[in-house]
């Protein structure tokens, strides 16, 4: 058995950790002989509902879970950290300024960037889930200076896993058979999702996304705009956000950090863009097709952009340095 790894979960009485932590903690994520310590932070309020989460977490009578620390407190909860998933963020509420939203959110991470800086490990991987998340991670980020930017990642696993689902669904494929998507940009409503470098097996041959799914105006519509709103169908059906979904997200993108991706196969991950080869602007956390090999990430090289694609990448790195301008004009505060 290897030691154990300690794993934070922010936000972690809230619906997303509760279809999160089982995974964490029988080694869906960090590997099925890797035990884990899990640290479990949110606000004093939750601390009771916290504690029933720790009883089922108990309860499952788990291997690899070799201890649950629930807390309120953020250096008991940071302390030589080798994995961060920030969770916990301040929900939009009814009438609210998207910029008020910004407010609340950078003092949110920006604490807690300040807590990974002085008590995490300076390997910790940071994932950061909490909306609106690139930005979010980005303030983060800035407020952990001595962690390197490559450390830190959004989560848009999921728009990448919508889309993918939405390609095998229109292909009557398993979800397997679908593979390099692309989520540029922000997880937001103006992200792209973009399928011109996607392949898809059908009956043992792989075909490009647009040859295998024969319809043009569907890929280049109603494909993106399901993609872009799916969060939004789901609270109208559900009264509640995606839990389930982003759960599983999370999950395969730590996986994918920890252990890599497979040769030839690329995933969407919110990084850091400074330096990027397509032309997006620097300084901002931005989804981009990546391949990882030894937890690093890199951005996926040479593919070509056509006018259509480089339209939509454009529009929502606009709204990116909006908000990044936003939250940083927050952040000396």
């Amino acid at each position: 058995m290897s030691e154990p790894i300690r794993v934070l979960v922010t936000g972690a009485a809230g619906q997303i950790a509760y279809s999160l932590l089982f995974s964490i903690a029988k080694g869906d994520v960090f590997g099925k002989d890797q035990p884990v310590i899990l640290l479990l932070l949110d606000i004093t309020p939750m601390l009771p509902v916290l504690e029933g989460v720790v009883m089922e977490l108990q309860d499952c009578a788990l291997p690899l879970l070799k201890e649950v620390v629930p807390t309120d407190k953020e250096e008991v909860a940071f302390k030589d950290l080798d994995a961060a998933i920030l969770v916990g963020s301040m929900p939009r509420k009814d009438g609210m300024e998207r910029k008020d939203l910004l407010k609340a959110n950078v003092a949110i991470f920006k604490s807690q960037g300040a807590a990974l800086e002085k008590y995490a490990k300076k390997t910790v991987k940071v994932l950061v889930v909490g909306n609106p998340a690139n930005t979010n991670c980005l303030i983060a980020a800035k407020s952990a200076p001595s962690i390197p930017k490559e450390n830190f990642s959004c989560l848009t696993r999921l728009d990448h896993n919508r889309a993918r689902s939405q390609v095998a669904m229109r292909c009557s494929v398993p979800a397997t058979h679908v593979r390099n998507v692309i989520i540029w940009g922000n997880h937001s409503s103006t992200q792209y999702p973009d399928v011109h470098h996607c392949v898809v097996n059908m009956s043992g041959s792989e075909l490009a996304c647009f040859d295998a799914v024969k319809d043009d105006a569907w890929l280049k519509g109603e494909f993106i705009t399901t993609v872009q709103q799916r969060g939004a169908a789901v609270i109208k059906a559900r009264k509640l956000s995606s839990a389930m979904s982003a759960a599983k997200a999370i999950c395969d993108h730590m996986r994918d950090i920890w252990t890599g991706t497979s040769e030839g196969d690329f995933v969407s991950m919110g990084v850091y863009s400074t330096g990027n080869s397509y032309g997006v602007p620097d300084d901002l956390i931005y989804s981009f097709p990546v391949h990882i090999k030894d937890k690093s990430w890199k951005i996926v090289e040479g593919l070509d952009i056509n006018s259509f694609s480089r339209t939509k990448m454009e529009a929502t790195a606009a709204e990116l340095i909006e908000e990044r301008d936003t939250a940083v004009a927050f952040l000396g505060v």
